[in-house]
C-alpha cells in the first residue's frame, strides 16, 4: 500500500478541469473510436451502422439540450458547495481520495445499472438503450432522458455524500464517459480478453447487449469489470444477435414513447389456413349431429362451428378480430 501511495505521489496530477474542457476531450475520444470502428469494425452492416448513428447523436443532442443545464453543471454546483464535507474527508492523501471516489462511483453505477435490468418499471426506460440492433460507440449515447434524471440524481447523492470536489467530478465523469464509450465501439482487438481482466471491453459489452436475457443481464460494469467478477455477473459469450427480441421502433421520437411503453410491437399476422371451410364444416356436423340434424339451425350451426374454430387457432379476443379482418360474422 506504501508503494502504491508513493506511485500516484510521483504522477503530475491535474489541479483545473473545465466542463468545456471535459466536452473537448470526450469528442475527441468519440472521433477516435469511431474512426476505428471505420478501419476494424468488428460486425459490418453499414445500413444499421448509418441509421443507428443518426438516431443515437439525435438523441443525444435532445438530452444534451434539455439537461444541459441539470447534468455536469448542476453537479459541478454541488461539488464546489459539498467538496471537503462527506465521507472523503476521513482520507488524508489526495490520490486515494481521487481512487476512492472512482471506485465508488463505478460500484454505484454497476448497482444502478443492475436494478435496471431487475425491476420492470426501469426496465422500460433501460430498454431504449438495449433495442439499438448495431452495437456501436453512439450507442452509449442512446440513453432516455427519464433514465438520464434519474441517474444524474444518484450521482448528486455520491456528490453531496462523499464531498467530492469539482476536480474529481468532473475527472471521474470524463473517465467513466470515455470508457463507455470505448466499451461500446464495435471492434475487436489483440489482448482483448487479458484487458478485459480489469475493465469492461467490447466483447464484454457485446455479450450484455444480446438478445436473450440470461446473456444481457450480464457484464454491469460501466468501467470495471471487478464487479461483475466479484458478484457473479460476469458472461463471457458472443452473444448471437444484438438487440432486443420482437420488433421495436428505432426513430427517434418512436424511442422516447418506448420508454413510457406507448409503442407496441405490432401483432403477429396469421395467415388463414388453406383447409378453413374443411375445418368449419366438420365442427358444424359434429354440432348437428349433437342435435340430431334437427332441420333450421344449418347456418347456426355453420357461424358457431366457425366462432369455435377461430377461438381454438388464436384465442378468443384475436379471434374476433381475425374474423373481422375477414369480414366474417362475429358471434359474441
Amino acid at each position: 500500500m506504501l508503494e502504491l501511495m508513493t506511485f500516484l505521489d510521483a504522477i503530475n496530477w491535474p489541479t483545473t478541469l473545465s466542463a468545456d474542457g471535459v466536452g473537448v476531450i470526450l469528442l475527441v475520444f468519440f472521433g477516435l473510436f469511431y474512426g476505428l470502428e471505420q478501419l476494424f469494425p468488428h460486425r459490418k452492416d453499414p445500413a444499421q451502422r448509418r441509421g443507428s448513428y443518426a438516431t443515437n447523436l439525435g438523441l443525444f443532442v435532445v438530452n444534451n439540450t434539455v439537461l444541459s443545464l441539470l447534468s455536469v453543471s448542476s453537479l459541478f454546483l454541488l461539488a464546489e458547495q459539498y467538496a471537503g464535507q462527506g465521507l472523503l474527508r476521513y482520507i488524508s492523501h489526495p490520490a486515494a481520495q481521487m481512487v476512492t471516489a472512482f471506485l465508488v462511483l463505478d460500484l454505484l453505477l454497476y448497482f444502478w445499472h443492475r436494478l435496471c435490468h431487475r425491476f420492470d418499471g426501469l426496465w422500460l426506460f433501460h430498454r431504449v438503450h438495449h433495442n439499438d440492433p448495431y452495437l456501436n460507440t453512439s450507442t452509449a449515447l442512446r440513453v432516455h432522458i427519464l433514465e438520464l434524471l434519474i441517474t444524474n440524481a444518484l450521482k448528486a447523492g455520491y456528490v453531496v455524500v462523499l464531498g467530492v470536489d469539482q476536480l474529481m467530478m468532473l475527472g471521474n465523469e470524463l473517465l467513466i464517459t470515455v470508457l463507455t464509450l470505448f466499451h461500446h465501439t464495435n471492434i475487436a482487438f489483440r489482448g482483448e480478453k487479458w484487458l478485459g481482466k480489469l475493465l469492461i471491453v467490447p466483447y464484454l459489452h457485446r455479450a450484455h447487449h444480446s438478445t436473450e436475457r440470461y446473456e444481457h443481464d450480464s457484464n454491469y460494469g460501466a468501467a470495471l469489470s471487478i464487479w461483475d467478477r466479484l458478484l457473479g455477473t460476469l458472461n463471457e459469450r458472443e452473444p448471437v444477435a444484438i438487440g432486443v427480441n420482437g420488433d421495436s421502433p428505432q426513430e427517434l421520437i418512436n424511442l422516447f414513447k418506448l420508454g413510457f411503453n406507448w409503442v407496441h410491437p405490432a401483432p403477429p399476422v396469421y395467415a388463414l389456413p388453406d383447409n378453413l371451410d374443411e375445418m368449419i364444416a366438420e365442427a358444424a356436423y359434429y354440432r348437428a349431429e349433437k342435435r340430431n340434424f334437427s332441420p333450421g339451425y344449418e347456418l347456426l350451426d355453420w357461424l358457431e362451428a366457425k366462432n369455435d374454430i377461430f377461438k381454438l387457432l388464436y384465442g378468443y379476443e384475436l379471434g374476433k378480430k381475425q374474423q373481422a379482418k375477414y369480414g366474417l360474422t362475429v358471434l359474441g
